[in-house]
C-alpha cells in the first residue's frame, strides 16, 4: 500500500511523539480532526498504527513489507479453495479422462468405498497410461495412481503461503483439501489449485490498494 503525503506526515507525528490523540495530531496538521479521519481509518486498519481509547494512536513499529506478509499469513485455505473432483478407485482411465476433460482439471482426487482419499490422478498419469493402449475403458485408474501416503495433501487452516510453498516443492498443479476422521483416514473437503493461490494473491494486492 503506498501512503498519500499526508499519511505519511501522520505517521511521522505518531512516530516522534505517539501516543498522541487525533485532535493533537489534526492540530499539528492544522486540519480539523474530520478531516483526518478517513487517514487515520486507513492507517490504523492497515496496520501502522494502533489506538488505545483515551490514550491515542501509536505507531506500531512495521514496515510495508512486514504489513504485507502478516496479511500474506492470513489468507487460509478454506477460504480460498474449491470444489473437488474425485472419482472412486473402479473407475476406468477412460472415466477418468472424460471426467477431466468436462470439469477441466488438472488433478483427480481417488477415493475408496468409503469415500476415503487413497490417491490421485493427474493428466501426465492419464497421458502414460493411454499411450499405445486400446482398451481403455479395461484400465482400473487404482493401476496408475498416486498412492496414499505418497499423495501431498493440504489442511482447511493451513496458511496460503504453506500451500503455495508445497505446490512449488513436489512441482504439481493441485492439492486436495483434507479432513482427517478419527480413524485417522482423510475425507476430501475440496482442492488448492494454482489458480487457488492466484485469486487470493490478487484480492490480497485490492485490499493492498
Amino acid at each position: 500500500m503506498e501512503l498519500s503525503e499526508r499519511q505519511q506526515k501522520i505517521v511521522e507525528i505518531v512516530k516522534e511523539k505517539g501516543p498522541i490523540t487525533g485532535e493533537k495530531i489534526a492540530e499539528l496538521l492544522a486540519l480539523t480532526r474530520a478531516t483526518l479521519r478517513p487517514d487515520l481509518t486507513v492507517l490504523t486498519m492497515s496496520g501502522y498504527l494502533d489506538a488505545r481509547p483515551r490514550v491515542g494512536y501509536y505507531y506500531t513499529g512495521k514496515t510495508g513489507g512486514q504489513l504485507f506478509k502478516d496479511k500474506l499469513l492470513k489468507l487460509k485455505v478454506k477460504d480460498f479453495q474449491s470444489i473437488p473432483v474425485v472419482i472412486p478407485e473402479a473407475a476406468s482411465v477412460y472415466d477418468a479422462i472424460v471426467s477431466m476433460f468436462l470439469e477441466d482439471v488438472g488433478t483427480l482426487f481417488v477415493t475408496d468405498g468409503r469415500n476415503k482419499l487413497v490417491g490421485i490422478v493427474s493428466r501426465k498419469d492419464l497421458l502414460r497410461a493411454s499411450m499405445g493402449k486400446q482398451d481403455l475403458e479395461g484400465i482400473p485408474v487404482s493401476i496408475i495412481m498416486t498412492r496414499m501416503p505418497n499423495v501431498t495433501v493440504c489442511y482447511p487452516d493451513e496458511t496460503m503461503l504453506e500451500t503455495a510453498n508445497k505446490l512449488i516443492s513436489k512441482q504439481i498443479d493441485g492439492l486436495p483439501v483434507v479432513k482427517q476422521d478419527a480413524d485417522g483416514k482423510l475425507d476430501v473437503i475440496g482442492r488448492l489449485t494454482k489458480t487457488n493461490i492466484t485469486k487470493a494473491f490478487v484480492e490480497l494486492s485490492r485490499e493492498d490498494g
